[in-house]
């Protein structure tokens, strides 16, 4: 989301900013679900609620903190739907997609010692994964990439259209916040929401390498289904906005329209497997 600039970018780089932005998202973000999943914690059994409120609120708090460096991306999804639509220079893409993914990994490793002597105390090697990854509630791979894309795109249009508002000015970061609540609560059920490479993948790198007491699989099996769904969703919803909202023609809509209905079809045609645990 594009934020003004001001004096604190003389001191700390763009790289930087989307690192540490990263980086408390997922402190807190992580902090909540260890909160609220794990033993002996006083936030332990919070629910659903606790859950998406305080991620919203960490997305916000995130975006306050560095949006004025270098405008909050906190998402590879986000910065490559920028870049497609020519809003954001793709020669900068690599280094925020990089500092995003390490301030990921580092924002999980601080949950770690937060929640320290807890990991021994809870059995539910589950649960210990859904601190740092998403897991889907019914695996099915085509309605799993379904429910990212679609959470995803509807992120990317709503952060695109707020910016189209006057009215929203110094409110961004909080109403994005508040838009993470809503696609929680709305669309959070299927696979958790990652709707965020960065959020899923350097968690889940942090998961496989922390010597966590009692840990299980890290499910790389599933893993891609947080990073491609999301990039695709991401790029359509921005894909959208510069057509409906902007008028503009850009051949690459029509590319991701023929892949995503393809999506639809093959999620359609293969449901009928599913076998619910």
């Amino acid at each position: 989301m594009p934020y003004k600039k001001n004096q604190r970018s003389e001191f700390m780089s763009t790289f930087t900013a989307e690192l540490v932005g990263t980086m408390l998202l997922i402190l807190f973000g992580g902090g909540v679900v260890a909160g609220v999943v794990l033993h002996k914690s006083k936030a332990f059994g919070g629910g659903w609620m606790v859950i998406t409120f305080a991620w919203g609120l960490a997305v916000a708090m995130a975006a306050y903190a560095v949006g004025g460096i270098s405008g909050a991306h906190l998402n590879p999804a986000l910065t490559l739907s920028l870049a497609t639509i020519g809003d954001f220079p793709w020669k900068n893409v690599p280094a925020y997609i990089l500092a995003q993914m390490i301030g990921a990994f580092i924002g999980a490793v601080l949950v770690y010692f937060m929640y320290l002597p807890h990991w021994k105390g809870t059995e539910d090697k589950e649960a210990k994964l859904a601190v740092f990854s998403t897991i889907p509630a019914i695996k099915h791979p085509f309605s799993n990439l379904i429910a990212e894309m679609i959470g995803t795109f509807a992120l990317v249009l709503g952060i695109l259209a707020l910016g189209t508002n006057t009215i929203t000015d110094g409110m961004s970061p909080f109403l994005v916040g508040m838009l993470i609540v809503v696609i929680g609560m709305a669309l959070g059920g299927p696979t958790g929401y990652a709707i965020n490479p960065a959020r899923d993948l350097g968690p889940r790198i942090a998961h496989a390498l922390l010597p966590i007491p009692g840990k299980g699989s890290s499910n790389w099996s599933y893993a891609w289904i947080p990073v491609v769904g999301p990039i695709i969703g991401g790029v359509f919803g921005a894909l959208f906005f510069q057509k409906v909202f902007e008028g503009e023609n850009n051949p690459l809509f029509w590319v991701f329209a023929v892949i995503i209905i393809l999506i639809f079809v093959a999620a359609q045609m293969t449901v009928k497997h599913v076998k619910e645990d």
